[in-house]
């Protein structure tokens, strides 16, 4: 009988130690196989929540909305909607002027800082921004302007709370300014301008801003966040202060508390 090397043949190796989840001893595997599924699961649950909330109305999103804003807010935020795209056509910028106390007595207010311009500035370029500088004032804002009424009133506890978190925003973001002394009083105010048509586009659109001018606010020790001392001096690390403008907007008018001004 001829072997096999006689014939040129090489018998097969012997087979090999199963890999994989094959390769664990029974209890490993039940484990395995429990961590995949439940991996599986919340996938396929956050595409579900997700969809739901960048989907428009249904039965569904309206049963199940406080669970899925509860899922998706802050860190899954979807700015669009399936089926119908809501692009933003206006950029609106808040900015922000004090009155401070001066060393020699003395009371000054400082020109228009652009809080959401330093915010900008801190995302431009930046691979990983922060989820405050991309967030906090802008959300802020939105819950501010949102809450309140044509004449700045407050609408019940969603207002005064709202006016509280953007009072404590500005004043940690006013801690980072020379200011020359400690803030009494702060004005808010909003600047909308309408986005630039592309360059392919005949589109005439006006860009010169409006502004939309809030009350002062007498600043108390409950606006100041942990960490703020007002006292107007610049902390290491401050964001850089060439946001800040001169003057008010002239042309505006007085409107119970609130001033328009359209360009």
């Amino acid at each position: 009988m001829d072997s096999n090397d006689a014939r040129g043949e090489n018998p097969a190796p012997p087979p090999g130690p199963p890999r994989g989840i094959a390769g664990l001893s029974f209890p490993y595997q039940v484990v395995a196989a429990l961590a995949l599924a439940v991996v599986g699961l919340v996938a396929v649950g956050h595409v579900a929540m997700v969809f739901l909330h960048v989907a428009p109305d249904n039965t569904v999103s309206k049963e199940y909305s406080e669970e899925v804003g509860d899922w998706v807010f802050p860190e899954f935020e979807q700015n669009w909607k399936l089926f119908a795209p809501n692009p933003l056509q206006q950029n609106i910028a808040v900015e922000v002027r004090a009155e401070v106390d001066r060393a020699d007595g003395s009371r000054a207010t400082t020109g228009w800082i652009n809080l959401t311009a330093e915010d900008a500035a801190a995302v431009r370029g930046n691979p990983l921004p922060s989820h405050v500088d991309q967030n906090e004032l802008r959300r802020g804002w939105d819950f501010y302007v949102d809450s309140h009424d044509e004449k700045a009133r407050p609408n019940g506890l969603r207002g005064q709370l709202s006016e509280s978190y953007i009072r404590r925003i500005v004043m940690l973001r006013l801690e980072a300014h020379d200011l020359g002394g400690p803030v009494e009083r702060i004005q808010l105010r909003s600047a909308t301008r309408a986005v630039e048509a592309p360059p392919w586009s005949d589109e005439k659109i006006n860009t010169k801003p409006g502004y939309r001018v809030f009350p002062w606010w007498t600043v108390t020790s409950e606006d100041l966040p942990e960490g703020v001392r007002n006292e107007g001096v610049r902390n290491e690390g401050a964001r850089s202060d060439s946001a800040r403008s001169d003057s008010a907007p002239s042309g505006a008018t007085q409107d119970n508390g609130l001033t328009e001004d359209r360009g």
